[in-house]
Order: C-alpha cells, then structure tokens, then sequence
C-alpha cells in the first residue's frame, strides 16, 4: 500500500534546496499544500493495473478511471505507453480538482515536470487557489507558464489587475511576450481603462511585427472601443489586411457600444456586401444601432433574416429584437416577440419591461413585473430600476415602496442604481427625507447618485440644501465629478429661489472651473432664471448671445415669462420664432392667445386660437392619476370612458357650487 507521505515508500525526498526565481508575489505560498501530496490509493491500484496486466475487474477502481479510458492508455496490446504518457492522458479525462490532485501526486512520485499541463487544466477547472499554488512552485516559468497564468487571470477569474502584473514580471524576467500574451493584455487594459498602457502595448506589437495575428487586431479594437476612442479602433480595423467575421464583429460591436449608430449600420452594409453573412454578435450589435437611431425598417429585416436562416431565438437576439422595437416606440411587435419566445429569462423580461417604462406606460410596466415574479423569475437590479422608473413617473408609492422592501430583503437596496432609482421615486413622490436618507446610506456614488438627488432638493425647493450638496459633491467626492446634468439642476435651484447672481456665478465657473462647454439646457436655465427677475429684455440679449441657435425649450421659457410679466414686445418676437420652429405644437398658440387675451387684445388672441384650428393643431388633454388602495386611477380632460363617469361629474359640479358660495373666482392667467 502506498504511504500518504510524500515520497516516503519510494525513498523520494523533496528537494528543498532546489534554486528558485526570485518571484515573490501574490501567487506564492511559502509551502505546497499537503493534499496535495497525499498519494491516493487508486494510483497504486492503476500502476499494478498497468504493469502487471492483471484484469482491471480485480480492483475496486476509482469511477473515473473506467475500463474504456485504461484500454486506451496502450498503445496496442503488447506495449504500455510510458508513465508520463498515461499521466497526461488521464489529466485530460479530469473534470474535479480532485482528480487533477491524484494526478498532480503522480507527476511529484515520479519527477515528472508537467506543470504547464497541470496549470492549463486547473485553469479550465476555474480553481484559483490551486492555480495561484501551483504557478508559484514552477520552477523558472517559462513563456508559456506564463501565457496560460495571464489568460486565466483575464479570462476565467476577471483578475485584470492581478494579470497586468504578471504581464510585467514577465518582461522583468527577460520572457518574450508574443501574439499569446497581448490579446488578454489588451482586454485588461479595456476593462480597467487603463489607456496609456494600452497604447505602449499597442507599440510593442508594432515593433515587434505581431500586428498581422488576427487575435491580436481583434483585441486592439475591442480595447480601443472601450476607451471610447473609435478613431484609433477603425484605423486598427482598416489596418488589419485580411478581416474576417470577428474582425467585423469588432468594429461594428464597437460602434454601436459608443453609441455611433450611423457608422455600426454602415459598416454592417459593408460587412453584408463584402460576402460576410452576419452572426449572432453581428445581428445583436445592429439592433442595438437601430434602436438608437430608431430605424424600425432595418431592425425588422434583421427578424426576417433571423427567421429566414432559422436561427434559434436565443435570449440574446429575443431580448435586443425587443429592445430595438421597445426604442422604436413599436411595443406591439416588442410583445409578440416577447410572447413568441419558448424560454423567458431575466434578461427577456427586462426588455420587455424596459421596453413599456422608456414609452411611458407605467401600468403595464408594473402588471408585468409582477407577472415576472409569478412566471418564478427573479428580477434583478436592472428590472427594479425600470419599474421603480414607472412608479416614480406616475407617483405610484405603495409599489415603490414593496419594491424597496423588495430589493432590502434580496441585499440589493444599496446596489449603486437600485439606490438611485430609489431616490427618483421617494423624490418624485414627494417623500424627499426618504430619498435623502437613501442618498446618505449609499456606500458609493456616482454623477447619476448625486444628480439625481440635487435635482431632488432643487424641484421640491430646498435651493440652499441644493446648493450645499453641489459644494459637498464639487470638493468630497472622488468617485464622481459635477458634469452637464449636476449644473442643470443647480441652476433650477437657482431659478426656484430667485438667486439671480448666484446662478449667473455658477453658469460662469461652468467652463473656467469645471471645462464644461454649457449646453441649452443650461442656457434655458439662465432665461428662466432672468425672466422670472422681470428682466425679460436681459434674457432676449442672452438669448441673441448665445453660440448656438436657440431651441424650442429655451424660447418656450421666455414666452411663459412674457405671458406672466404681460411683456408683449419681447413676447412678440418670441412667437415669431416659435411658430416658425414648431407650427404644430399646441403649446405655442395657446400661450400667445393668452398673453394676447392678458392685455385684453381680444382680436388678437382669436387670432392665434383660429390660426391653430386653420393648420389642424390640437391641444392634447391633460391626464392625471389618483392612487386609491394600491390602484391607480387615470383621469383625462373631456373624458368620459370611467365606469363611474356620472358619479364623479356630480361629485366636480358640487364643487365647483361650493367653491363658487365661497367666493373663489376662476384664475384667466391659468386658463
């Protein structure tokens, strides 16, 4: 029976004085784990096995080491492949650790230097701990060694830092680093946005004449495109002298990822007339484009050609297909993909309840949330942040509030999104104290955190706190830094408190402090903030000022401002232009009739009523919703489809003859 100490019945020593490298990193370990030293009794049995030639049905054998896998230990029936053959031979058969540890006892019996092999196949086991060991032990590791340890790093555990690090232990060793190593250098380099050394990457392949390896090329691009710096990707692309599909895949993956939509759906025609029929990635990346641009037509001829080819609808084409339509604002062919797929996962439900959220239908988007959870799927954050973007929408509170609940018992309430999805909700439904302790408990934040509850603070009217936490976030804050959203609602703070110097102080630090180029949401800011000082004619000089043209949102808050100031010259001027940028919004007309019917121009404001009925533009009802016993209840302007309709006619009439008797009159200014 063989001894379970290590080397004790063979008369093997270890050699402890044997020479190692001087590497000393996270990946050593002073002493070899003793199981792994530990001789299992199923090897003795397997040597006499095989040497001996007795019947393998003699012995209790391990269920790994099956009949079949010993009959091709030989190499025909007269001879035995040697030990270091049959030993690599059944370490490729290993599917546990723990075979791979009977094996690795083997090789250290009979001074069989395989390691390479073993750490490649504790690799493929996702075993970092042994991996880690194991590398440690190896004495002088070679390019390969290396290579194999790199990828797993990259690949198999996510440990891009750890990998970096070997990537450079290995050229301070004098290794050759080659078209193995720089494909999982530069993914690392991509998900650490580590951009600089990246690029001296990129020039030792250069120099180095390891361009033409298409892994190589592959990779470049995908690193780049994280960057963000596509120019570079495509020059990589055009670089490269032979492209095949990957290659393709890349670039266009790449484009649509940064959101450069035209140019992935020109590169994808390229692809198509280039020969090359699309993929799985391919089809996806382009409806991801689609969907930005909203280019329905193209997306659906990417179903056509789903169906045609008799694709499988995955989960991944199923939910973009959904995506893309849910983006085109087409919810109709969204649900009959939705309901036309045979196995629904998280990522199928998010799309689709995404899909109802972004085009405002927050009633369908929570109905489907909580069928999600009754179909036995488990949402996850990105589907909390979607119906808790409903509830926030419609004020629908009782549900946010089981959502909260929800994600607090699941562990995933100060998941940096959930979290601030959270905040928009409490905000929005006016519970701001909830959304601010949320906002404090978060252990990171980013922009979107700090955003959203500035926002927060600045639309319920707390411009001081507001103001406070834009300071707090401008000098505290190392994980995000103020950007064009942070001073949009700085600036609405200002407005709503009537901090006129204040807030023309803030919109000037905007770029000399904080190199922000100010966008017309900010510029609207400033107008509104200066109409509703009364210096409406400061706003029009603001206005002509401006670098760019002024859009609708930025005129429509000067107007708002002359109606109220009763200010019919610059309101005027105002009208011309917002009649000539948009003759069909109702908006428009009815804001001039009113400044018009203010000054008691009665002439002047049927005008504009009978110029909107002349080019056929309707004022869209209002629309309300009322939450009773965790039901939402939705009322329009001049409908009358509620079961109840007559009831709550009767319920408006009584008021309206109360408030009369009380004295109140109707304000025209509101009308």
């Amino acid at each position: 029976m063989v001894s379970k100490v290590y080397g004790q019945e063979h008369g093997l020593e270890p050699n402890h004085n044997k020479v190692r490298p001087n590497f000393r990193s996270k990946f050593e370990s002073p002493n070899i784990d003793p199981k792994l030293c530990t001789c299992n009794i199923y090897f003795s049995l397997l040597r006499q096995t095989m040497f001996l030639r007795a019947k393998p049905q003699q012995y209790k054998m391990s269920r790994f080491f099956t009949i079949e896998a010993r009959k091709q230990a030989f190499n025909n029936q007269h001879e035995c492949l040697p030990i270091t053959q049959q030993l690599l031979f059944l370490l490729k058969q290993c599917i546990t650790i723990k075979q791979v540890q009977q094996i690795h006892t083997q090789m250290l019996i009979y001074s069989i230097d395989k390691a390479n092999f073993l750490l490649s196949r504790i690799i493929d086991l996702k075993n970092f701990d042994y991996a880690s060991l194991l590398f440690s032990h190896i004495h002088s590791p070679n390019e390969y060694a290396f290579n194999i340890m790199i990828r797993g790093l990259t690949t198999t555990w996510q440990k891009f830092d750890l990998s970096l690090e070997l990537y450079h232990k290995m050229k301070s060793l004098g290794l050759k680093t080659d078209n193995f190593t720089y494909p999982f250098v530069f993914m690392c380099c991509g998900n650490l946005l580590a951009m600089k050394l990246g690029r001296l990457a990129h020039c030792e392949v250069m120099k180095n004449g390891l361009f033409v390896d298409f892994h190589v090329g592959h990779s470049l691009i995908t690193m780049y495109s994280r960057f963000g710096k596509m120019g570079f990707a495509r020059k990589v692309f055009d670089e490269i002298s032979q492209r095949d599909l990957i290659s393709w895949n890349s670039m266009i993956s790449g484009y649509a990822q940064t959101g450069c939509s035209r140019e992935a759906v020109g590169l994808f025609m390229e692809m198509r007339n280039e020969g090359f029929e699309p993929d799985e990635r391919s089809l996806v990346s382009v409806l991801v484009a689609c969907g930005d641009l909203g280019d329905a037509n193209l997306g659906k001829w990417v179903e056509e050609y789903v169906v045609g080819k008799r694709m499988e609808m995955n989960s991944f084409i199923g939910s973009a297909l959904i995506n893309m339509y849910g983006k085109c604002g087409d919810l109709v062919s969204a649900r009959r993909i939705f309901d036309g797929m045979k196995k629904k996962d998280a990522i199928t439900w998010n799309a689709m309840i995404s899909g109802y959220a972004q085009n405002g239908l927050s009633d369908e988007t929570i109905s489907l949330f909580n069928a999600m959870k009754e179909a036995g799927v488990n949402p996850n954050n990105i589907t909390l942040v979607s119906v808790l973007s409903a509830c926030a929408s419609i004020g629908a509170l009782d549900v946010g509030k089981s959502i909260d609940d929800y994600a607090s018992r699941r562990g995933i309430r100060h998941d940096i999104y959930v979290a601030t999805a959270l905040i928009d909700m409490y905000a929005k439904s006016g519970k701001l104290d909830d959304a601010y302790q949320i906002f404090e408990s978060m252990p990171r934040k980013n922009e979107v955190s700090w955003n959203a509850m500035i926002s927060a603070l600045a639309f319920h009217g707390r411009a001081q706190e507001a103001l406070s936490l834009f300071e707090r976030m401008s000098l505290e804050s190392s994980d995000a830094r103020p950007d064009d959203v942070t001073f949009v609602g700085v600036l609405s703070a200002c407005v709503h408190a009537g901090l006129v110097d204040q807030g023309k102080h803030i919109f000037d630090i905007m770029n000399s402090s904080f190199g922000l180029v100010p966008k017309v949401e900010h510029y609207s800011c400033m107008v509104d903030l200066l109409s509703r000082a009364g210096r409406v004619y400061e706003a029009w000089d603001f206005i002509e000022k401006m670098p760019q043209k002024p859009d609708e949102i930025l005129l429509g808050a000067l107007l708002g401002a002359c109606q109220k100031l009763k200010n019919i010259d610059v309101g005027e001027r105002v009208m011309q232009l917002l009649l000539e940028m948009e003759p069909s919004n109702s908006g428009n007309y009815i804001i001039s009739s009113k400044i018009y019917a203010n000054l008691q121009r009665w002439d002047d404001s049927a005008r504009m009523r009978q110029l909107m009925r002349q080019k056929g533009v309707t004022k869209i009802p209002g629309c309300s919703w009322i939450e009773m016993d965790s039901q939402l209840v939705e009322f329009r302007a001049g409908d009358s489809s509620h079961p109840i309709v007559d009831g709550i006619q009767q319920a408006l009439d009584l008021l309206y003859e109360e408030m009369t008797i009380e004295g109140y009159v109707p304000n025209v200014n509101l009308v």
